[in-house]
């Protein structure tokens, strides 16, 4: 077989290279190793987790009308059968769809293992194949190509010690499942993965406690965010957040894990019904046969590419997790449709200057562009402009007035370089200032932009009046009027 293009992956990235190189009138060829299209994102990250966050946030919003609305409701019945239901139904229905859209766009899909035998050919080992034209196509065997884009994801990083042949020890593909609602669960790490499952199986009913190496959760975002965060989960873990931790041992037993702690915020043993690892992830470049070409990869396995997301083999692409952090659905796809438009031709480069990244606690955590870490590391000289969400008249009628909002703004020309929020809806309302950012706006373009009333959009133009000393529901003038 030959193909122009073969994409490898059928994650977020592979995908979108995949179905854009088609709609160009490319002829394309992806093979995934899964059964579904959809990748990690999809089949056990990004979609499943944010299902079972809706479900915590509904009866964590319950919980807040009877505190706050004396509206009250009996305690929930758990039924993980119907949850774990609904989940799969999202992902099937979802995959389905791009099988369907594959077909549609005769993208032809090959279920195997690839591995490069050399800068233009494939080797495939599977036993199943589905989507694309109606040709029958050999699932084994080799396919020649033009043009490759290795789109091969990552996986949950699991460190040597804590391999231990139980299924009580488990990574985010595992506290995905649902299996159970574990009586006490272990989370070792402060990441975002881990506070978010920490988040399902606290409101489903489990004692929720967080190991981190740190002194803060969330490590690389900026603290004045983390704090509300850090305050709510601290009070739904009950107290059970151990910082500068580490975890010295595990055993596991019949039934239960024991813990050994090390550190400034818990120091001896402990039980726990589960533990669930979530120390981060790994590029997926082993076993793909990448020594056989030219292709480069760094020291932490990760592929090198330029800004057009070219490997050092001419015929080869990278994209998403496996070319490098950070690790993000968004970030993937449109590498991808770089990658398609470098393959034919075009000046495309990757030259984002806002790549957003979300925390799907409650709060929400949402940041794009330079941060104020950045900025400090950097010794560069910048204005931070916060909004504080307890003069939000929309935060107050929800009750959630732990929030802020708050730009990083350069003082000599006004432009906005970065923006943060903590709050719910974090994750919808900074696309505003990724367009913002990357359209080069000054702090006065979002003065000037209505913003609609009541909402918590408001405070995106508010903390930019902020800067200028003229936010109508706070008193903080700004020492320099310069417009």
């Amino acid at each position: 077989m030959h193909t122009h293009i073969v994409v490898l992956g059928g994650g977020p990235g592979g995908y979108a290279a995949a179905f854009l190189a088609a709609d160009e009138g490319l002829q394309v060829t992806l093979v995934n190793a899964e059964p579904q299209l959809g990748g990690t994102c999809l089949l056990r990250g990004c979609i499943p987790s944010k299902a079972l966050l809706h479900v915590s946030r509904v009866m964590s919003e319950v919980d807040e009308l009877g505190a706050e609305w004396g509206v009250s409701y009996g305690d929930p019945a758990i039924d993980l059968d119907a949850i774990r239901g609904r989940k799969e139904k999202i992902i099937r229905m979802l995959s389905q769809g791009l099988g369907q859209l594959a077909k549609r766009r005769k993208v032809q899909v090959i279920r195997a293992h690839a591995s490069f035998l050399d800068s233009t050919t494939l080797s495939l080992e599977g036993d199943e194949t589905s989507g694309g034209n109606e040709a029958s196509i050999p699932a084994e065997g080799r396919l020649t190509f033009d043009h490759a884009v290795v789109a091969t994801g990552s996986v949950p990083s699991m460190p040597a010690s804590f391999q231990l042949d139980s299924d009580r020890v488990m990574d985010s593909t595992g506290a995905l499942q649902l299996k159970d609602v574990p009586g006490s669960l272990l989370i070792i790490g402060g990441g975002y993965i881990g506070l978010e499952m920490g988040t399902v199986y606290a409101h489903l009913g489990s004692q929720v406690s967080v190991v981190e190496l740190q002194d803060g959760l969330l490590p690389g975002a900026d603290r004045d965010l983390v704090k509300p965060l850090h305050k709510r989960l601290h009070e739904l873990f009950e107290g059970r957040i151990y910082l500068e931790t580490k975890v010295g041992a595990l055993g596991a037993h019949a039934d239960h894990v024991e813990v050994g702690f090390e550190g400034a915020g818990k120091f001896g043993t402990e039980r726990f019904d589960r533990v669930l690892v979530s120390v981060g992830r790994r590029p997926n470049t082993s076993g793909l046969g990448l020594e056989n070409t030219q292709v480069r990869l760094d020291d932490r396995g990760f592929i090198q590419c330029d800004d057009q997301q070219r490997t050092n083999d001419p015929n080869i692409l990278a994209i998403g997790d496996v070319a490098g952090e950070p690790m993000l659905a968004h970030k993937a796809t449109h590498e991808g449709r770089i990658a398609v438009e470098v393959i034919q031709g075009r000046p495309a480069r990757f030259d984002a200057q806002a790549i957003p990244a979300v925390v799907f606690t409650d709060p929400e955590i949402a940041w794009a562009g330079l941060t104020d870490t950045q900025a400090q590391q950097e010794n560069r000289n910048v204005t931070t402009s916060i909004y504080p969400w307890a003069a939000s008249g929309r935060a107050q009628a929800l009750g959630r007035t732990e929030g802020l909002t708050k730009w990083i703004i350069d003082p000599e020309t006004n432009r906005v370089l970065g923006c943060g929020i903590v709050g719910p809806g974090a994750g919808e309302l900074i696309a505003e200032a990724v367009l913002a950012i990357e359209m080069g706006c000054e702090a006065r373009d979002l003065t000037d932009s209505i913003h609609p009333h009541p909402t918590l959009s408001e405070t995106v133009m508010n903390a930019a009046e902020v800067f200028y000393g003229t936010a109508t529901e706070i008193y903080k003038p700004r020492r320099d009027k310069r417009t």
